[in-house]
């Protein structure tokens, strides 16, 4: 295993360079696209547009607008309770992805069918393989263990045109493997990507939740903006405003047992896979993850920084592959 685990390929602030979503939302052309979007969106005290962030429905019809307006996926629904992601930081994932494949290959962002992508634990929302496949042009496989969220994503895959040949969605029926029964025997994938659960228990979900509700009424009230966010609640609970079900949100052990799992699991496809990579939210646990895939005997490890405000989330992405194993894959890129 290299070092370069110990170096960023971007520690740049904010949103990749191609993310569309940089800029602030232009409210008027997404009414455009999503009138529905209409009754979310208010003047704020500072005179701009502006949706409650705290309002589950809101953020879910602004998520219609932009998966609409930017990816032209047109029927696009969750369960109620299911898991609503911010579309920017799951584009920032897809545009990281795309320049670590170019890295590997001619330092050109390779593109179309001949690109397959592997996205373990896809949701009911099925964002990352939309979004991929409506930018990059890559065949995605999603996978998960909660019949529902297949059942949704699958349905969605079906009712829009552009996304019909670009997705399979697979229910992974054995919930403590995570690439058996997903990655068939003679199947190779260029990558796979995940964004693991977080928390460790429900009740450590639960907290975390409260923590978001008081801080968006915290910065609501920083801001003097406390009037037009009101975050709401049931029977006195909080509500999540992005939702998610127990395998959305935590497993036991949480993220660090989670991705220490999938990385022993890894080891058994090192042949069929060029990066297997995932989401770490915890820097804290990336010491415990360098152990591991030490351990396993990855080639190359790489971490990419990603942020969005003053969040930061790392992707972190090995390969059991040599550098000359590598070259003779990305040299079919070019033949196709």
């Amino acid at each position: 295993m290299t070092k370069s685990h110990n170096k960023s390929i971007q520690q740049k602030k904010g949103l990749h360079p191609r993310n569309p979503h940089r800029e602030r939302y232009d409210f008027s052309a997404l009414i455009k696209t999503m009138p529905a979007l209409q009754s979310f969106v208010k003047t704020n005290p500072f005179g701009d547009l502006s949706v409650d962030f705290s309002d589950p429905a809101g953020v879910k019809v602004l998520n219609k607008a932009l998966l609409h307006h930017f990816y032209q996926v047109k029927a696009w629904d969750i369960p109620e309770g299911y898991l609503c992601p911010p579309i920017p930081g799951r584009a920032d994932y897809l545009h990281y992805l795309a320049d670590l494949l170019a890295e590997t290959g001619n330092n050109k962002i390779p593109t179309g069918k001949q690109i397959k992508g592997l996205d373990i634990g896809m949701g009911a929302n099925c964002v990352y393989p939309m979004v991929g496949h409506r930018v990059y042009g890559w065949q995605f496989v999603g996978a998960d263990i909660d019949p529902i969220s297949v059942k949704s994503a699958a349905f969605m895959v079906e009712a829009n045109t552009s996304l019909k040949t670009g997705i399979q969605c697979r229910l992974q029926s054995h919930p403590d493997n995570i690439f058996v029964g997903m990655i068939g025997a003679n199947e190779r994938f260029d990558f796979t990507m995940c964004n693991p659960p977080f928390h460790a228990s429900l009740a450590e979900a639960a907290k975390g939740s409260e923590r978001k509700v008081k801080n968006l009424a915290a910065n609501a009230r920083k801001k003097g903006t406390e009037k037009f966010s009101k975050a709401p609640s049931a029977k006195g609970k909080p509500v999540l405003n992005f939702g998610g079900q127990k395998a959305e949100l935590w497993c036991p052990g949480g993220e660090a047992a989670f991705i220490q799992r999938m990385i022993l699991q890894s080891a058994d496809f090192k042949t069929q896979c060029l990066w297997f990579t995932t989401m770490v939210s915890k820097k804290d646990n990336l010491k415990g993850i360098y152990q591991q895939l030490k351990q396993s005997n990855a080639k190359d490890v790489k971490t990419i920084e990603m942020a969005q405000g003053q969040k930061v989330t790392r992707v972190v992405a090995w390969t059991y592959l040599d550098e000359v194993a590598r070259a003779e894959w990305t040299s079919n890129w070019q033949s196709k």
